[in-house]
């Protein structure tokens, strides 16, 4: 048995730093990491998807535009939980 003096909140969220090895800094650094393979894959998109073009609600769209939207998508996700993260960390 912990203390009596931890809540729930308090074990759930060192069980959860002992089964991930993650502090504030490690995950600092993940973050950055994850932004810039966001970065990376968005260029490789960008220069290996050809040329083509589509009508999306009567607008003509690139299809380049496309992953990079979808990897955009998942940048805005990553900062948002990254942002959630250190709010509940204060």
């Amino acid at each position: 048995m912990r203390g009596w003096f931890q809540n729930e909140g308090t074990r759930n969220r060192k069980r959860k730093e002992e089964r991930t090895g993650s502090n504030g800094s490690e995950l600092e650094r993940k973050y950055w990491i994850a932004l810039a393979l966001y970065a990376v894959l968005a260029a490789l998109a960008w220069f290996t998807i050809g040329e083509g073009k589509f009508a999306i609600f009567g607008r003509m769209i690139d299809v380049r535009w496309i992953p990079i939207f979808v990897l955009a998508s998942f940048a805005f996700r990553t900062v948002m939980a990254m942002q959630a993260d250190r709010i509940r960390r204060k």
